[in-house]
């Protein structure tokens, strides 16, 4: 059995996620103690119990501490099964999640996968549906994951509801890929995403993130979602030579429609100065499929915890050696190889 201490590094719940996803894999029972310890309140959220019974469900694991606000989880896998599956989050937590537990065992079993999810689609904390779709997904793909998502409606904090489906076509092995180069951005596009909302909000966003990065209003648009409650969400989305990145901001109470833009005008200049393919967020995402694939590079912005975190996860259960080096002043070349047998 693996022991695993929730507490290190980020001590979040990326521990906990990619620890399921990698027992899974490697069909290795594992133990979690110190649950999400660096957050307030510590232990599984709803969100994070979902994300450890789909895991079971996909699995046949045999699981205790399976419990809201557990602080300690044993997780003991048999085979995982590609099938149809729901996976029913009944709060505003992030069903992306939960979806990031699931989608690489399933896909590695070769065979067809199809999925529903219901729960929180654009969450504060997590990487949105856009992401997926845009961002995360179109890189499975290079790697020979294919995949088509369809959302039914949004779901936004706090009333949650959100609905979509996926299907995924199984390999047998992922192709290793790199992002080494950027070249120029060819395409940019914000969207301002309402439910239930006034369209003033959204005309403000945009006019804020015309008027720091001087974009075309042919680059801006307004789109109204579906949704249970209101919410919104501004999504910009850069193509690049090699893939799609996607940065967002989002609507909350007391927080004007100006300052929402400005966040996603800061990350985006961000993006732009370090000249890096791979963004912060899609350099986490990166590294288990990498890692499966048995090496792989890219290059992105100075490390965050989260992904260091994430690398000391994977290399406790795969055989890979994760190595960063520091590219010019704010670069970071990561490395994924197979460790050699002496």
């Amino acid at each position: 059995m693996i022991e695993i201490d929730g507490s290190q590094g980020e001590g979040g719940g990326q521990i906990l996620r990619s620890s399921l996803s990698l027992s899974i894999l490697t069909k290795q029972p594992i133990r979690i103690d110190n649950l999400r310890a660096k957050r307030r309140p510590p232990g599984l959220k709803a969100q994070h119990l979902a994300a450890v019974r789909a895991a079971a469900a996909i699995s046949e694991a045999e699981v205790s501490g399976d419990a809201l606000h557990s602080q300690s989880l044993t997780f003991a896998p048999k085979s995982c099964k590609a099938g149809e599956y729901t996976f029913p989050l009944e709060t505003a937590g992030s069903s992306t999640l939960v979806f990031q537990t699931v989608a690489l065992p399933l896909a590695l079993t070769g065979e067809v996968s199809r999925l529903s999810f219901t729960g929180g689609t654009h969450n504060t904390q997590a990487p949105p549906l856009d992401f997926l779709e845009r961002t995360y997904l179109p890189v499975l793909e290079k790697m020979g994951i294919r995949s088509r998502l369809e959302m039914k409606s949004a779901g936004f904090y706090p009333a949650g509801g959100g609905e979509w489906e996926l299907e995924l076509q199984g390999v047998e092995r992922l192709n290793p890929v790199e992002f080494l180069e950027r070249g120029p951005i060819a395409e940019r596009r914000a969207v301002a995403y309402l439910a239930n909302l006034s369209h003033h909000i959204g005309e403000r966003e945009l006019q804020q993130l015309q008027d720091r990065l001087n974009w075309s209003a042919e680059e801006l648009a307004i789109e109204e979602l579906p949704s249970r409650g209101p919410g919104n969400a501004l999504v910009a989305t850069l193509t690049v030579d090699s893939h799609q990145e996607v940065i967002t901001g989002f609507g909350e109470k007391g927080v004007s429609s100006e300052r929402v833009a400005d966040a996603v005008a800061d990350a985006i200049q961000q993006y732009q100065r370090a000249k890096v393919p791979v963004g912060i967020h899609l350099a986490d995402q990166l590294l288990l499929p990498m890692a499966l694939a048995g090496k792989g590079s890219f290059l992105t912005h100075d490390l965050t915890q989260h992904t260091k975190t994430n690398a000391k996860v994977i290399q406790k259960f795969l055989p890979v050696k994760i190595g960063f080096k520091k590219k010019g002043k704010k670069g970071t070349l990561v490395t994924i190889e197979a460790n050699e047998i002496s």
